[in-house]
């Protein structure tokens, strides 16, 4: 398979599971229960930064950076 196919998938995946817990979070709370919802909310939040943070910043710079060249300009 191809690499970016799979990256794809990996990345929908992620997206489809994070929207569900952060879902169920929100639900949690208007259900009256506070400590679940900080829990998954911090929980949550330490993936991001332990996880995802490098590379949504790797991400951000190589557009940006792509954007300087002018290969995105019309």
């Amino acid at each position: 398979m191809n690499k970016d196919l799979i990256d794809w998938v990996f990345s929908f995946f992620h997206l489809i599971l994070l929207t569900g817990v952060l879902i169920y979070a929100v639900v949690s709370l208007f259900m009256g229960n506070t400590l679940r919802f900080g829990v998954i909310m911090a929980c949550l939040v330490a993936y991001y930064f332990l996880v995802l943070h490098k590379n949504v910043m790797k991400e951000i710079r190589r557009k940006r950076k792509k954007g300087e060249t002018g290969e995105n300009k019309k």
